[in-house]
């Protein structure tokens, strides 16, 4: 979607210019909305706005300026019609799970997920009735034969957290609207920056707008971008109603960060790239996991006019020695911040088996990929030299 009055806008303007309705104040840059609630003229204006028949601000809970500024402005880069901002990415995806499925229906999502994604499936939604089945990213034939009767989302991220595996999303979409299904689309490690599923058949895409659309690690949030329906009516009334809202400070941070997301992207890239091929030149790394690298086993689907723009800013290894191997080279890092988040300047290193997926079964663990040997590294904005330098110390 673009503004109306520009629909020839490129992405990197849309990402500077949407969303902002200037106020009678003349603001150049977007004001912070900090108010609980907002003022009627009337009774008979309160009553309309309440109802639904007069648009505008209510309460800021789900009506709030700098959030709608956020809002119009992200849907306007992944080309959706409606976004809905929550408190966290995790929340963007409990919304979509509430306003969507009921008890009885089931999910088909790729193995390789966030772990608190695969927590969320099943564990909570499980309590109310809502089956999930896993299957391979990348197998085709095993998505098709997981769809039940009464499947009614298939959920997948590509690429993947923390593998980066990578898979086509148009037959994906073409399978599940064949079968009455809504495909969607987490895009947190790309960014409309360099992936945009919406064009390519996908029914919503969920952010953790935490990682790269913030970019400096500052705040939490989340959205959800698809329809006018789904999105605009059914996954904005569990915003409505329950309340897992983003609140303005945060809203005008994302906005800022926006501005900046296409540099940031292709930077992060280009700084990732040049460290997964020194990766795969270092003798204690078994393998290295990178999109951007013609031996990642998808390297098809990147490259400009393809799915995904460049590789991104994550990069994923292996090292021989299990755990112990891994963590010696985490915790000889000295420049590298040892932490589970990811997209911001700073590079980010992390133990995927006893952080982001630790609460799932050693079971669940191996087959999904996630070894002990295995490392996350999000490549900042810092010189690749010094990142080198860094991981060289415990890789020696």
């Amino acid at each position: 979607m673009t503004d109306p009055l520009q629909p020839d806008w490129q992405l990197a303007t849309r990402a500077i210019r949407v969303g902002h309705a200037r106020t009678a104040e003349g603001e150049h840059c977007e004001p912070i909305f900090t108010t609980s609630s907002f003022v009627f003229s009337s009774a008979a204006e309160a009553a309309a706005r309440f109802a639904g028949e007069l648009p505008g601000n209510i309460y800021s809970r789900f009506t709030n300026p700098t959030v709608r500024a956020f809002e119009q402005r992200l849907a306007a880069l992944e080309g959706g019609a409606a976004c809905v901002a929550t408190a966290s990415g995790m929340a963007a995806l409990l919304a979509t799970c509430l306003g969507l499925l009921k008890s009885g229906d089931h999910i088909v999502s790729s193995r390789s997920i966030f772990g608190s994604s695969t927590m969320l499936f099943d564990k909570y939604m499980a309590r109310f009735g809502v089956e999930t089945s896993y299957v391979d990213l990348t197998d085709a034939s095993a998505w098709a034969s997981a769809i039940r009767p009464a499947t009614r989302l298939l959920f997948l991220e590509t690429p993947s957290n923390p593998l980066t595996e990578m898979t086509a999303i148009q037959p994906l979409a073409d399978l599940a609207h064949a079968h009455d299904c809504l495909l969607a689309v987490d895009n947190c490690f790309c960014t409309p920056a360099l992936q945009q599923p919406l064009a390519h058949g996908a029914d919503l895409v969920i952010h953790s707008a935490t990682k790269y659309l913030d970019g400096q690690g500052r705040c939490v949030g989340g959205a959800v971008v698809g329809d006018a329906k789904l999105v605009g009516e059914e996954i904005f009334g569990v915003i409505r109603t329950a309340g897992p809202s983003m609140s303005p400070f945060n809203a005008w941070l994302f906005l800022k960060g926006l501005e900046t997301l296409e540099l940031r992207m292709l930077a992060h890239s280009a700084a990732a790239l040049r460290l997964a091929r020194w990766l795969e030149g270092q003798p204690q790394v078994a393998r290295v996991h990178y999109p951007g690298l013609r031996s990642h086993p998808q390297h098809a689907l990147v490259g400009p006019g393809r799915q995904q723009r460049t590789g991104g800013g994550i990069v994923a290894f292996e090292v021989t020695g299990g755990r112990r191997a891994a963590w010696q080279v985490i915790d000889a890092c000295r420049l590298c911040s040892i932490t589970a988040n990811l997209g911001d300047t700073k590079t980010t290193i992390t133990h995927p088996a006893s952080t982001t997926h630790g609460r799932l079964s050693p079971e669940a663990r191996d087959a999904a990929g996630i070894g002990e040997g295995l490392i996350r590294v999000a490549v900042g904005l810092e010189a690749v030299e010094d990142i080198q330098a860094d991981l060289a110390r415990g890789l020696g």
